[in-house]
């Protein structure tokens, strides 16, 4: 499918004004995460705002396409998405993380057009297994979308899923992986290596798609040729900046887990106009 030039930047300032969600979420609860949400913003907002099969009011129609956040710490960006997107008034992101709220610090279903609870990491890409294995036992055709962190791809549940996902050609399954190149401890590179991502991805039976994961062009296009790859899963693996949009958050693995001040915040924000 061609995309035109003119919603090609309808997402770009969409993309921009989730980000800018994400920061005044992050500073009004005075915690969570805001290097990998910032991270993968491009991503999930091409996702729910082009790609995906969703009806905000109907979260839970069975023929929807499911998306499962399995580095759940991330959750801020879904929630913004969410709320954008109408599943739940805006005003709600102003309680993130507080007691009896709707929006938690990792997802979980009490949150309108989230199906299953995530955070503990390296088990999402089994539950959208099993959401792309129960569409074929239901004969629905249905899309699953798992977004992965890259240092939770260092767990071993990952690729007993990445090879039970190829040994049943689950072609309606497509992970998308952060690859920003930061876990909470530092760089990955330097606490497990990951490379040859893209080869060992292969070699476990998936098709393997690398792209810029701030090009919305390029994030377009992956998706649609996930869209018509047969007889195996599809990931994309997404290279990304650390808290992108935000020039000091940028590869600083402190911003992996600790919130904006007020002041930081108030830069932030002008920084993303």
């Amino acid at each position: 499918m061609q995309y035109t030039d003119t919603q090609i930047k309808e997402l770009e300032n969409k993309a921009k004004q989730i980000r800018r969600l994400i920061i005044q979420m992050l500073a009004k609860a005075g915690s969570g995460h805001p290097g990998g949400s910032l991270s993968s913003a491009d991503l999930i907002t091409t996702l729910y705002f082009m790609l995906l099969r969703h009806n905000p009011k109907e979260p839970n129609w069975p023929d929807r396409d499911r998306f499962h956040m399995s580095k759940g710490h991330c959750c801020p960006l879904w929630y913004a998405v969410l709320a954008e997107s109408g599943y739940f008034p805006s005003k709600e992101l102003w309680s993130l993380r507080q007691l009896g709220s709707i929006l938690q610090g990792h997802p979980d279903r009490r949150t309108p057009g989230v199906t299953v609870a995530s955070g503990s990491l390296g088990q999402g890409l089994s539950v959208a297994l099993g959401m792309s294995l129960a569409a074929r036992i239901d004969k629905k055709d249905y899309r699953v979308y798992c977004l992965l962190g890259d240092g939770e791809t260092q767990e071993g549940n990952i690729w007993e899923a990445a090879m039970a996902a190829s040994h049943y050609k689950c072609d309606n399954l497509c992970a998308m992986l952060d690859y920003n190149g930061f876990q909470i401890d530092g760089k990955t590179k330097d606490i497990m290596n990951l490379e040859p991502l893209v080869a060992k991805w292969q070699a476990f039976g998936w098709h393997a798609i690398e792209i810029d994961g701030h090009n919305i062009k390029e994030i377009l296009s992956a998706y649609e040729e996930a869209k018509t790859i047969k007889g195996k899963p599809t990931i994309i693996i997404a290279r990304t900046i650390k808290g992108k949009g935000v020039s000091f958050m940028e590869n600083v693995v402190d911003f992996h887990g600790r919130a904006p001040t007020k002041e930081e915040a108030e830069k932030a924000l002008k920084e993303l106009e």
